[in-house]
């Protein structure tokens, strides 16, 4: 990574070039995000009423914490205006939703001083998306419901754009994380047993970057980045949300950012839905992606209350 982009004037076709060798680009808040924001604080004022949300892990026991966070998460990702404000967002920033699919949006918290790291609020270690069965020409879109500050955002660690990191994606299967994995988060409450990809060598994460958006201000960056929850020490629980996209041309040319380590299996490709029209990516170009041949038992597509193919 050599630049970071504030408010850049590119193309969609050449930001996306540029976001594939590592660059980083930074948008002012714009109509669709600030409107997207007003929308969830008042979904997130809501279920933690009458405390003040970004204080409330102080007056709550984390298991009641973890409840409420378990009906409001799922039910930001699955309001029909989610998604209706995805494709704002995607359509004031440039992208073409006839091309451009997107998976469901979902709210982040991370809470200070370790009151809650682990599952559903799980705090990411140095990873790239790619270990976790992303395709290389994912990009991730995040922005702050809150302010934030850097004590409470996500750190970059530019080195290892191009230096590998042994890890365990190799062990990873995104089919069988939707099987046994995915419905379970909320009961890792203490500790996350959950077999996830890690950095199996020391890391040095200095240098880091940490970006600072306003509410709304939306950071768009490759999931082929390393990148982690950076520790949080403000005092206060940051509210995000985060979506990832992919472009179809991209998809089908096999274009995207260089694969430097990652060695799992299964592909999240079935997740991307049209911008236009929420359709999924055709099977046949699916399974360009996927280097074994699903079982009968695998997941392909998570459901949030039924499993299935």
């Amino acid at each position: 990574m050599s630049s970071i982009f504030f408010d850049a004037k590119l193309s969609d076709e050449d930001r996306r070039e540029n976001l594939y060798k590592g660059q980083i680009f930074v948008y002012s808040a714009c109509p669709s995000a600030i409107a997207m924001v007003e929308f969830v604080r008042e979904m997130i004022k809501e279920a933690f009423a009458p405390l003040d949300p970004q204080t409330a892990q102080y007056s709550l026991p984390v298991e009641e914490y973890v409840a409420i966070l378990a009906k409001l998460k799922p039910a930001f990702i699955h309001h029909p205006k989610s998604k209706q404000f995805l494709q704002e967002i995607l359509s004031e920033l440039g992208c073409d939703l006839n091309k451009t699919y997107f998976d469901v949006p979902r709210m982040r918290t991370s809470t200070s001083d370790n009151y809650l790291t682990s599952g559903i609020a799980y705090a990411f270690h140095p990873h790239r998306d790619t270990w976790y069965s992303a395709p290389t020409c994912q990009l991730n879109w995040w922005f702050p419901i809150y302010d934030v500050e850097p004590d409470n955002v996500m750190a970059f660690h530019p080195r290892y754009w191009s230096q590998p990191v042994k890890n365990g994606s190799s062990g990873y299967d995104y089919y069988e994380w939707n099987k046994e994995n995915r419905k379970n988060a909320a009961q890792h409450i203490k500790k996350d047993t959950r077999q996830q990809p890690h950095a199996e060598e020391p890391m040095k994460i200095e240098p880091q970057v940490r970006i600072v958006p306003q509410p709304g201000g939306v950071m768009v960056f490759s999931g082929a980045q390393m990148h982690s929850t950076v520790p949080n020490t403000s005092g206060k629980t940051r509210f995000s949300i985060d979506f990832r996209t992919v472009h179809f041309d991209d998809v089908v040319a096999k274009r995207g950012a260089p694969n430097v380590d990652s060695a799992c299996t299964g592909t999240t490709m079935r997740d991307y839905l049209r911008g236009d029209d929420f359709a999924r990516i055709p099977e046949n170009i699916v399974a360009l992606y996927d280097i074994k041949t699903p079982s009968a038992d695998d997941v392909l597509i998570f459901q949030p209350t039924v499993l299935n193919r």
